[in-house]
């Protein structure tokens, strides 16, 4: 009995025989080791299958969400989950309000952000619009979340299926991919641009089929990654360009197998990529010359790096800890849960474990003759490579790169992204190849028993049955096929057991109600149309490096009903210089600062510059003991006398919070002096209704006896 027979009576594969279709697409060869890749048969029931598998994976993921409510429970209504809850918020108000959703006043005013500059997924907030005006953003937020692992196993699926024959292989390679570390753990902090992996296998489809498989026409083929590329820039230019650097590493290597045809052959696969790529670069050209232009002068862009000297190149991987489970840094979590960010275990996201380094290994030992194995362990050796930050102490890429223009602003660590997708695919392969391997073995020695029997039944009378012939080789086809599916899993678990074990502390994700201060949830849904709110803790992050952002949640789910002062991300670098730029240190030291001694009457002048300049109108500060640490600020005695000799009055309560109306934008007073802060506040305790009435009130009599 040989393998085609065990797989044509298991009915588990059908294996298309090769041909060449006459248009010049040649059929690659299920006998031929060295072959791109054996594409099985397969319909929309498997994909349907796989989705659902996946779908149900994710909701375990997600379980406290979706077990909840997942209109006003998340991850966190805080840190980098905010600065997503707005981005996934604002094209919906914009859409319903005939506003502009690549650009927005209502943060950051007056200068505004240019969302198409930042990590602000755009496509995401449109195609999820309907579910914004109906159940609001922190929903919206959420279903982004729970389909980010899915989609993204799922486009995994799609690119391995089109290689193996067997599709549970497929199914375990869109398990590594999607609910990778990569993926899982940028989701805790809301990073939809790094999560939302559903592109780059796709991507690579085409490119497998423009150049090795050339079964499609080269212009419908180039126009769909030309699609695919438009719809990446708007999930993340971060990634998009790591792609391009993975892209062209792999046209360059599939080019240089091409030597090694003949000149007819090869020349033939050279008009067939430069169509297509050609066709790719004119589709995405049309797509992206607004956006792109957009970005790059458009209003409130920004240019050069947006991180600070400390991090071009910095953020890099680590080899050892690919296969080094590296424990949740207590230290680390901690400050997280104070100051803002996911609430849960904080992980590593490049952690691969022992058994997915030892079988990928193995299998590209055994089958080295796969040129699909070695072109993707190249590229995956390449981002591993380019993965590590400045930090190793051996001379790495990123001493150079980080001082190249667009490429300074890529996380080396971000290039674990390619090494995660073609570790999944190489582990779909290696199943895949694992399992015919084994029913090889194990129908060679059926086929030898069956030899054995007929040899037996001449020697005998001579009575054949041939019904009892054909049940004995369905059975011997079944249990090779079984024998051979067991194996492959078992390869499947020692690469994934560590991962699902590494994983198993953020798993189910840990959730939070979104709290919104009660002077947000009932006093500014209610505020007349123009108001612009500077609301404390404000989120100037490019300044302190804490993720004080909550206040862009609390504006979101009141429907972007105030313009605010601050911004989380690099937007908050588009400041011009002057007086609100200087303004965001002293409002930074407010929200976070446990000192004082920082204070003089030079910070108090560029407050009150900074106010005028920024155009507030109300200055809150939420006082409520009971909202979670990173919606509080700790010094509010402090922070309201400084506040009262910016503005000149004292402010009143509200809502439990303290509220400055009308603040005016020129002074009519002498700026209190540093000396009289501290004696208006000496002895005062750091929060109360009695110490900030003190100490706010005190402030305001000496303003205006001065």
């Amino acid at each position: 009995m040989t393998v085609d027979e065990v797989m044509a009576e298991s009915s588990i594969v059908t294996v298309p025989r090769p041909r060449d279709d006459g248009a010049g697409r040649d059929r690659p060869r299920e006998s031929d080791p060295a072959a791109p890749g054996a594409v099985a048969g397969w319909g929309g029931r498997s994909l349907v299958l796989a989705g659902l598998g996946y779908l149900a994976l994710t909701l375990v993921v997600w379980w406290h969400v979706w077990s909840t409510h997942p209109t006003s429970v998340a991850t966190c209504g805080c840190g980098d989950s905010s600065l997503f809850q707005w981005f996934l918020a604002w094209p919906a108000h914009a859409l319903a309000h005939g506003l502009d959703p690549l650009y927005s006043t209502a943060l950051l005013h007056p200068t505004g952000v240019n969302l198409l500059a930042n990590t602000a997924e755009i496509g995401l907030g449109v195609l999820l619009a309907p579910v914004t005006w109906l159940l609001g953003p922190i929903a919206t937020f959420n279903v982004a979340l729970t389909l980010s692992p899915a989609l993204s196993a799922l486009a995994m699926y799609v690119l391995v299926r089109r290689w193996v024959a067997w599709a549970p292989a497929a199914f375990v390679a869109g398990l590594l991919y999607g609910f990778s570390p990569f993926v899982l753990v940028s989701l805790t902090d809301g990073h939809l641009m790094l999560g939302l992996a559903v592109f780059p296998p796709l991507m690579a489809a085409c490119l497998d089929d423009l150049l090795v498989r050339r079964r499609h026409r080269p212009v419908v083929v180039g126009v769909v990654l030309g699609v695919l590329v438009f719809l990446q820039f708007l999930v993340g230019t971060e990634i998009l360009t790591i792609l391009a650097i993975a892209g062209g590493l792999a046209v360059v290597l599939v080019a240089l197998t091409w030597t090694r045809d003949p000149p007819a052959l090869r020349d033939r696969a050279a008009r067939h990529a430069a169509t297509a790529l050609a066709a790719t670069g004119a589709t995405a050209a049309v797509l992206l010359a607004y956006p792109v232009w957009f970005v790059l002068a458009g209003p409130a862009h920004y240019s050069g790096s947006v991180w600070n000297a400390a991090v071009l190149g910095g953020g890099g991987a680590r080899l050892k800890e690919y296969v080094t489970a590296t424990p949740s840094f207590d230290a680390l979590v901690h400050l997280l849960h104070q100051i803002g960010g996911y609430q849960g275990a904080s992980l590593s996201n490049q952690f691969f474990g022992l058994g997915l380094v030892a079988v990928l290994v193995l299998g590209l030992v055994v089958w080295h003759r796969d040129r699909r194995l070695v072109l993707l362990a190249v590229i995956g050796a390449v981002s591993v490579v380019l993965s590590l930050g400045v930090e190793n102490p051996v001379w790495v890429p990123w001493r150079v790169l980080a001082h190249v223009p667009l490429v300074q602003n890529i996380i080396p660590v971000r290039f674990v992204a390619v090494t995660y997708l073609v570790a999944a695919a190489m582990l779909g392969i290696v199943v895949d190849r694992t399992r015919l391997a084994v029913l090889g073995a194990v129908a060679g020695h059926a086929a030898g028993d069956a030899a054995g029997d007929v040899r037996r039944d001449a020697a005998g009378d001579d009575r054949g049955d041939a019904g009892g012939d054909q049940r004995r080789r369905r059975a011997g086809g079944a249990w090779a096929a079984g024998v051979a599916g067991v194996a492959g899993l078992a390869v499947s678990a020692v690469a994934l057991v560590p991962l699902a074990s590494y994983l198993s502390p953020i798993v189910p994700m840990t959730t939070e109600p979104v709290v919104l201060p009660a002077w947000f949830a009932a006093v500014a849904p209610r505020l007349p149309p123009g108001q612009v709110v500077l609301a404390f803790p404000v989120p100037f992050t490019i300044d302190t490096d804490a993720p004080l952002q909550s206040a862009m949640t609390w504006q979101a789910v009141d429907d972007m009903h105030y313009s605010m002062v601050g911004a989380g991300g690099p937007a908050a670098r588009v400041t011009p210089p002057g007086a609100a730029r200087q303004g965001q240190a002293v409002v930074s030291q407010l929200s976070g600062s446990f000192l004082m001694s920082w204070i003089t009457p030079t910070e108090v002048a560029t407050l009150h510059r900074a106010l005028a300049a920024w155009g507030v109108t109300t200055v809150v500060i939420p006082d409520q003991p009971r909202l979670p640490r990173y919606e509080q600020i700790p010094l509010i005695t402090l922070a309201s006398a400084v506040l009262t000799a910016a503005i000149g009055s004292p402010p009143v309560q509200q809502a439990s919070a303290w509220v400055w109306h009308e603040v005016p934008r020129a002074p009519a007073y002498e700026p209190a002096a540093a000396d009289r802060l501290v004696r208006c506040t000496a002895g005062l305790p750091v929060r109360g209704d009695a110490a900030v009435t003190a100490a706010t009130a005190c402030v305001a009599a000496v303003g205006s006896r001065s």
